[in-house]
């Protein structure tokens, strides 16, 4: 009796200890291995711990931020068979939100890798090296397979019997590639990781949602690596082998997905579900993944206008106006203000590109115009450079189009789906005071101007008699992405910004 309760304490103890070191497997230890207890372990419960292999620790893919669930290991810096110090890197994790380096926790020598570097996403805690603590270990575990990669050594058997119904799913198996271009059709919502939209820009193969790509994430997210494979190439193959198909048709099908009528809402007891058009969907995802990545701050300003309202009014009182030419608005101005900061402060003019920052040369301004499922921020370019006339003349004919006075669809039209440097959303028409507006990636900081007011504020006219006084304002905040643009730049743009509105003059030099 006691030697039964003696041998089952025994056997708890073991699975403490081996479960303990198995949930470390993402951590390199260089503490001994006692294998008689692995032995004891064997005979008491049937368990293989590889009683036959020297002191050694099996190493899974650690988790490296609290979201992530899987990674790849980009390159192995540690070789096998060379021993490395606690604190050193052995190898390079990729995931689809950075780059990030797996440092050792103690002193060990790498015996063998269980993965190659490229090889693909692997999960969380799946085996990728083995570790052991003297060199003249290492030649032992040339052949060593781990132990969660077995079972899929028994698949070729279940692979072997469906050889017959093979020939029936190949015929099926053709028609999939048709299913790629439809997937990435224009318009459609298109998931993929802030790594993989920035490669798609610099490789300039543009919007990634105008990219055939079939993404290898999880849920059919695009990754970088997906990007990097994508060969622009093959597309117009695919899509001459598709023309013949459709030759005759190709223009009736055209037609009607430009209405893209949306599905009826769908009426449920208590609550009505309404379908969204597809460039809502991907300004959603658009936005949910910057506010995700981005790590945003704000900075907020009143600013007086009774200058710039006055020069408002002098240059639209020497412009011969057409009855529906509203003429230079505040907000032409505001964008003008804003691309004249940026020349004095550069450094806001930028977009975080991983390993390095990019500094744009050109003001192109992102304007939010629109509201609901008609949002769009179309692209003002090179505002900087250009007159107020041509920039203002640019705002009203984006709004026109969403309007709708321009007819056509808006996604279409030339600039509706560029990213610019720099974006500006003014909510004053709605009475908003102030807003905090997301910042749209890969910009790094986005400004949002709220209702014009008259204020009573305090004179600083010295020959007044009046302590107080009536000024026309408004509230501006900042959105920055602290990555490119820290506290002091933000501020300087904002004191810069300031001094152009209230100083309107400034805005010819």
């Amino acid at each position: 009796m006691a030697t039964s309760l003696a041998r089952n304490m025994l056997t708890r103890a073991v699975n403490r200890t081996c479960t303990q070191q198995l949930s470390r497997s993402a951590i390199i230890s260089s503490k001994p291995v006692d294998t008689s207890l692995f032995a004891i372990s064997s005979s008491l419960n049937n368990t293989r711990w590889f009683a036959s292999y020297p002191s050694h620790e099996v190493v899974g893919m650690p988790s490296l931020s609290p979201t992530m669930e899987s990674g790849t290991v980009s390159e192995w810096i540690v070789a096998e068979g060379s021993s490395f110090a606690a604190g050193e890197v052995i190898c390079s994790v990729e995931t689809d939100k950075a780059t990030v380096d797996f440092e050792a926790q103690d002193d060990g020598v790498v015996a063998k890798h269980l993965v190659e570097a490229g090889s693909g996403e692997i999960p969380c805690g799946t085996p990728i090296m083995v570790t052991v603590e003297e060199e003249g270990d290492v030649a032992a575990f040339k052949d060593f397979v781990a132990e969660s990669s077995e079972p899929e050594a028994a698949a070729p058997p279940a692979v072997e019997a469906p050889p017959a119904a093979a020939p029936t799913p190949a015929p099926v198996a053709a028609p999939t590639p048709a299913a790629a271009p439809a997937a990435a059709s224009p318009g459609e919502r298109v998931i993929a990781s802030p790594r993989a939209h920035t490669l798609a820009k610099e490789k300039g193969y543009g919007e990634i949602s105008a990219l055939r790509i079939v993404g290898t994430g999880p849920g059919g997210r695009i990754v970088a690596q997906d990007v990097l494979e994508y060969d622009p190439s093959t597309v117009p193959a695919v899509a001459a082998a598709a023309e013949p198909v459709a030759a005759a048709p190709a223009p009736a099908v055209a037609s009607p997905a430009a209405p893209a009528p949306l599905a009826e809402p769908v009426v449920g007891p208590g609550y009505t579900d309404y379908s969204l058009p597809a460039s809502a969907l991907e300004l959603a995802a658009r936005l949910h993944t910057s506010k995700q990545n981005v790590p945003h701050y704000y900075l907020t300003i009143d600013l007086t206008l009774d200058s710039i309202m006055e020069l408002r009014s002098s240059l639209n009182s020497t412009m011969k106006l057409d009855e529906n030419d509203g003429g230079i608005t505040v907000n032409d101005l505001m964008m003008k203000a804003a691309a004249a900061a940026m020349k004095t402060v550069p450094a806001a003019n930028a977009s975080w590109l991983d390993s390095f920052v990019r500094v744009y040369d050109s003001v192109d301004i992102n304007v939010v115009v629109g509201n609901g499922s008609s949002l769009y921020a179309p692209v003002i370019r090179d505002v900087g450079r250009r007159g107020l006339k041509a920039v203002s003349d640019d705002v009203a004919t984006a709004t026109s189009v969403v309007d709708g006075e321009e007819g056509g669809d808006p996604t279409t039209v030339p600039g509706f789906g560029d990213v610019g440097t720099f974006t500006m959303v003014n909510l004053g028409m709605f009475g908003v005071k102030s807003c905090a507006p997301i910042i749209r990636e890969p910009q790094a900081c986005a400004l949002a101007l709220g209702a014009i007011e008259n204020r009573i504020v305090p004179n600083d006219d010295a020959d007044s008699e009046e302590i107080y006084k009536e000024s026309v304002m408004v509230t501006a905040t900042l959105s920055c992405d602290h990555r490119v643009v820290d506290g002091a730049v933000g501020a300087q743009w904002l004191s810069a910004f300031k001094n152009h509105v209230e100083n309107p003059v400034t805005l010819l030099l």
